[in-house]
C-alpha cells in the first residue's frame, strides 16, 4: 500500500508498445495516458531525488507527451517530381496523420460519442505518435504509404549504416582524394605510386611562397591550372582566394605574388599522399607514398606492395588522399610510409617482399650452373643504378662468367652473416648443410652469398626469420626498402632477359608415369568394391559413433583421397625441376604441388559441405546412374585430369564444388566483417 496515504497499490502490467493494464480486485483496468500522466504528478520531489531525477529539469510526467513539438520544413522538405506533382515527405505524412486523428478525437470528445469510439481513436493517435517516432516497433504493423513502402520517420533516420550517424557524421565524403583503377609498374621504388597526370592537375597541395621558392610558385601561376605543372587558387594574406582558371591575364597575378602568399598547387613528384585499398582489414591497409606523376589514367603501384593492400590487377580500385596541411603531411612521413610498415604486428615478419615472378627469377638467379657474360652483368648492374666495384669473375676462360650468387652478393650488407634453409629445402633425415646437393641450405658469410639458392624462404612476403627479416632487423628499415628496390629491378632484368613461359607439354605425363597411376586408380577401385561388397552383405565394420551409412562413407572418402594424394605424389616425381611449374611450386612463387596434380594427374573427390554429392534425384545424384550406385563417379570423384579433360558428369560435380566454395567465401567475408566492427566498436 502507498506510504502517504495507505490507498491499496496494484501490480501493473506493461503490454508492448504502448499499453499499461492495473489488475485490480474487480479486474484487469487499462491505464490511459492521462491517467498516468496524473499519478506521475502526484510524485514529490524528494521522491524524484531519490530516484536519481532532478525535479528542476525532469519532472516525472514530462514523460507523457501532451504537446508534440513540429520540426521545421527544412527537416522534412517536399520535392516536386517532374510531372509537377508535389510529393511530400514520410514525417510530413506522419504528421498530418496525427493532426487529423486528433482533430477527430476532439470533435467526438465535444460531440459526446461513446466511450468506445473515443478509446478506439486514443489508440489510433497512440499508434500515429508511436510510428512517427519509430516505425520498427515491435508488435505494431508499420505505418505505409500509399505505394505500400514503409514510411522512414524519426528512428529510421538515425539508426543504422545509412542512418545520419553512420553515414552522414562518422562517414563522409571528402575532398582531395582521387580514385582509379590500378596496375603495376616493377620500376617504381616500393614507396612510390604512380599517380596519372590527368588527376595530379586535379588535386592541389597548398604551398607558403617563400624566398627560395617564389619563382617556382610564380611559374606555377602562369601556368594556370590547365597547363602541368600549374597552379589552381591564390590565397592572399587577408584570406581572400582567387581562382587562377578565371584569370585573363596570368603573369600580372605572378608579379602580384609576394612571401606569405598560399598557392594550391598541382601535385608534382615527391609530394606524400596517403594510398588505400578497402577493404582496410589492418593498418597495411592505408600508406604514404611518394607521389610520382605519370601518362596515362592508373594508378602504377610496385609488386611488392600488393601482399599488405591485398591488391591484384584484375580490375581492383584504390583511393588515393592527399594531405593538405603541414603537420598532415609530416605525420604522414613519420608513421605511415611503406618502409615503416614492412614488419608485420600480426606475425613479426615482413609483408611487403618478393612476390610470384621475383621469386621464380630469384630461383633461376641463384641457382647453380647459372653464369651470366659481362654484357649481361652489365645490363644487370646499370638496371639497380650499382656504383660499386664488379667483382672478380668465377669463370676466367674461355670468356670471363659470373655467377648469379656473385652478383647477388653486391646488394647484400658487408656484414651479413645468415644462415637458413631455403624452401626447395627436401626435408632430408641428415642435413649435409654446406654439402646439399639440392643447393638448399644458405650461407651468407660477410656479405657473399655462399651456398643455397635463393627462393620464397630467404625473401618472399609474409615469411619470418627470412634473410630481407634479418636485414631489416640489423640494418633498419630504409636499408631493407634498399635492398628490396634493388633486388627486384635485378630480378626483373633478369627474366626478361631469361624468359619464362609454361606450357601445355609441360603437363603431359610420360608414359611410365601413366601407368604407375594406372595401376593406383585398380588398386584403390579394388578396395572400394570390398567396402561396397561388405556394405551391401552388412559385414562392414562399424565406426565408432557412425552408423553404417556415415562408416561406408567415410571409409570410402579416405581411399579416394589416398587415390588423389598419390596420383599427384606420381605428377610430382614425374616433372622435375626443369619443369616451369615446379620451380614455381618449389621455389614458392605460387601454387601447390596439390594444384600440379589436378592439372596432370587427377582432379580428385568433389565435396559439398566435406561430404561426397549425395543430394540430386531420388536415390541418386543423377539419372545416369542406377539407384542407390555407391561408385566414386556416381558420387562426384574426378578421374580425369585438367590437362585431359574432364567429361560432362565431371564437369557438373565440379560445378557443384566450385559452387559451394563460392557462396561459402561470401557469407564467411560477411561474417567476419560484421564481427571486427564489433570488436572494434567494443
Amino acid at each position: 500500500q502507498c506510504p502517504y496515504c495507505a490507498a491499496a497499490q496494484f501490480k501493473i502490467t506493461f503490454e508492448k508498445p504502448t499499453k499499461f493494464i492495473e489488475q485490480t480486485e474487480p479486474g484487469p483496468e487499462p491505464l490511459t495516458p492521462s491517467m498516468i500522466r496524473e499519478r506521475l504528478e502526484r510524485v514529490s520531489d524528494e521522491d524524484l531525488e531519490i530516484l536519481g531525477f532532478n525535479p528542476k529539469v525532469a519532472r516525472s510526467e514530462w514523460m507523457v507527451l501532451q504537446v508534440l513539438p513540429v520540426p521545421p520544413v527544412y527537416v522534412r522538405p517536399s520535392i516536386t517530381l517532374e510531372s509537377g506533382i508535389r510529393s511530400e515527405d514520410d514525417l510530413t505524412h506522419k504528421l498530418v496523420d496525427i493532426i487529423r486523428i486528433n482533430q477527430r478525437l476532439k470533435e467526438n470528445m465535444e460531440a459526446g460519442a461513446p466511450t468506445l469510439i473515443i478509446q478506439d481513436l486514443s489508440e489510433l493517435l497512440q499508434y500515429h505518435v508511436t510510428t512517427y517516432f519509430n516505425n520498427e516497433a515491435s508488435g505494431i504493423p508499420p505505418a505505409r504509404h500509399r505505394s505500400g513502402r514503409a514510411l522512414k520517420t524519426l528512428s529510421q533516420r538515425l539508426k543504422g549504416k545509412e542512418g545520419r550517424f553512420r553515414s552522414n557524421l562518422s562517414g563522409t565524403r571528402v575532398d582531395f582524394s582521387a580514385r582509379t583503377v590500378i596496375s603495376p609498374d616493377p620500376n617504381l621504388d616500393i614507396n612510390e605510386v604512380g599517380v596519372p597526370q590527368d588527376i595530379a592537375m586535379r588535386l592541389s597541395i597548398p604551398e607558403k611562397v617563400t624566398a627560395w621558392n617564389i619563382e617556382e610558385m610564380k611559374k606555377f601561376v602562369i601556368n594556370g591550372p590547365e597547363n602541368y605543372p600549374g597552379a589552381l587558387y591564390i590565397i592572399r594574406p587577408d584570406g581572400k582566394r582567387i581562382r587562377l582558371e578565371f584569370v585573363v591575364d596570368r603573369t600580372k597575378i605572378a608579379e602580384a605574388v609576394e612571401l606569405g602568399f598560399v598557392v594550391e598547387r598541382h601535385l608534382k613528384n615527391g609530394d606524400i599522399a596517403i594510398f588505400n585499398r578497402q577493404p582496410s582489414l589492418h593498418r597495411m591497409s592505408i600508406m604514404a607514398h611518394y607521389v610520382r606523376v605519370l601518362p596515362y589514367k592508373t594508378f602504377r603501384l610496385h609488386l611488392c606492395v600488393c601482399p599488405p593492400y591485398n591488391a591484384d590487377f584484375d580490375g581492383d580500385e584504390m583511393n588515393l588522399h592527399v594531405p593538405q596541411s603541414e603537420e598532415a603531411r609530416t605525420e604522414s612521413l613519420l608513421l605511415m610510409q611503406v618502409q615503416d610498415q614492412i614488419l608485420s604486428p600480426r606475425f613479426g615478419g615482413p609483408i611487403i617482399g618478393a612476390i610470384r615472378d621475383f621469386v621464380t627469377s630469384a630461383y633461376y638467379f641463384t641457382r647453380k650452373g647459372n653464369y651470366l657474360t659481362r654484357s649481361q652483368v652489365n645490363r644487370l648492374l646499370t638496371t639497380t643504378n650499382y656504383t660499386g666495384e664488379v667483382p672478380n669473375p668465377e669463370i676466367k676462360i674461355p670468356e670471363p662468367m659470373w655467377s648469379g650468387k656473385q652478383i647477388f652478393s653486391l646488394y647484400l650488407p658487408k656484414t651479413l652473416n645468415y644462415v637458413l634453409k631455403a624452401n626447395i629445402c627436401q626435408g632430408c633425415t641428415k642435413c649435409e648443410e654446406d654439402a646439399c646437393k639440392h643447393d638448399a641450405y644458405v650461407v651468407v658469410r660477410s656479405g657473399e652469398l655462399v651456398s643455397g639458392v635463393i627462393d620464397r624462404r630467404s625473401i618472399g612476403s609474409e615469411q619470418s626469420e627470412s634473410l630481407l627479416h634479418r636485414i631489416i632487423k640489423d640494418y633498419g628499415t630504409q636499408a631493407g626498402r634498399e635492398f628490396l628496390n634493388k633486388i627486384t629491378h635485378l630480378l626483373k632484368q633478369f627474366i626478361s632477359m631469361r624468359g619464362f613461359s609454361y606450357t601445355y607439354d609441360q603437363l603431359v605425363l610420360s608414359p611410365r608415369a601413366r601407368n604407375r597411376m594406372a595401376k593406383t586408380m585398380a588398386r584403390i577401385q579394388k578396395k572400394i568394391d570390398e567396402h561396397i561388397e561388405n556394405f551391401r552383405n552388412g559385414t562392414l565394420p562399424r565406426l565408432p559413433g557412425q552408423t553404417i551409412e556415415q562408416s561406408f562413407e567415410i571409409y570410402v572418402m579416405h581411399e579416394l583421397a589416398v587415390a588423389r594424394d598419390e596420383s599427384g605424389k606420381i605428377a610430382d616425381e614425374d616433372f622435375t625441376l626443369e619443369n616451369a611449374g615446379i620451380v614455381m611450386t618449389r621455389a614458392g612463387a605460387r601454387g601447390s604441388s596439390l594444384n600440379i596434380g589436378q592439372m596432370a594427374a587427377c582432379v580428385g573427390q568433389q565435396s559439398v559441405r566435406g561430404k561426397r554429392i549425395l543430394r540430386g534425384y531420388a536415390g541418386r545424384a543423377l539419372p545416369h546412374f542406377p539407384d542407390g550406385d555407391p561408385s566414386p563417379r556416381a558420387r562426384g570423384f574426378v578421374y580425369n585430369s585438367y590437362q585431359t579433360g574432364i567429361d560432362a558428369i565431371e564437369f557438373f560435380w565440379h560445378d557443384m564444388g566450385g559452387r559451394e566454395g563460392l557462396v561459402d567465401t561470401a557469407v564467411r567475408t560477411q561474417q567476419s566483417g560484421y564481427m571486427q566492427r564489433r570488436l572494434i566498436n567494443a
